[in-house]
């Protein structure tokens, strides 16, 4: 980059003081959130990755330096929010995924839910352990998705990718309206905020910083 434009020493120097002021503003929704999934939370992180993506970007160009850690920002491949300023509903879209490592683990796990069932008097097939479709819909069936996400290694899981999104509506949707095609009308430009979860994050955060192109 030629020196007429490199940002200046006084350019660099706010794009850091927005640093520290979108860090005080992360810290103070994270101890406000109301949950885990809060979107106040999210758009705090997502501002917190802007301003240090801007800075870091200002430092290289001004004094060919980086700074020691970076966010992963979720939201560049989204286009412009183009939903209601005010939304009258939202839409939390989820998607994890999982390998099935630990086959045996997996249907020993669901015979013994079927077994339990079974005493109750219900209708589980006795032999669910010996099949893994059957076995991931007795898993399923039994326990919520956030109790399969922080236990997948007792059900011989290994997890993959995930994500979340937050979407805007302009009202909620009549019962069963949706519930053929549950993702199909998923909107990017409705998406409030995001979570992303993936091993190339830590890849990324993984890589020399020598070895970043200017």
């Amino acid at each position: 980059m030629s020196d007429a434009a490199q940002p200046t020493a006084a350019e660099v120097r706010a794009a850091a003081e927005a640093v520290k002021a979108a860090l005080d503003r992360h810290l103070e929704a994270v101890e406000r959130r109301t949950g885990d999934d809060d979107p106040a939370v999210y758009e705090a992180f997502n501002a917190l990755a802007a301003a240090a993506e801007a800075y870091d970007e200002r430092l290289y160009d001004r004094y060919d330096e980086v700074t020691p850690f970076e966010i992963p920002g979720a939201d560049d491949s989204l286009p412009p929010y183009a939903g209601p300023e005010e939304p009258h509903a939202l839409s939390v879209l989820i998607r994890r995924d999982y390998a099935v490592v630990e086959p045996k683990r997996l249907l020993a796990q669901a015979q013994r839910i079927a077994d339990l069932e079974n005493e109750d008097g219900s209708e589980v097939p006795a032999a669910v352990g010996a099949s893994a479709h059957a076995a991931l819909g007795v898993l399923f069936g039994e326990y919520e998705p956030d109790e399969i996400a922080s236990r997948h290694k007792e059900f011989g899981l290994e997890e993959g990718d995930s994500t979340l999104w937050v979407s805007a509506t302009d009202e909620l949707p009549e019962p069963g309206e949706w519930l053929g095609a549950p993702f199909e009308q998923a909107d990017p430009e409705r998406i409030v905020c995001r979570f992303d979860v993936s091993a190339v994050f830590d890849d990324e955060s993984d890589e020399d910083p020598e070895d970043r192109e200017p």
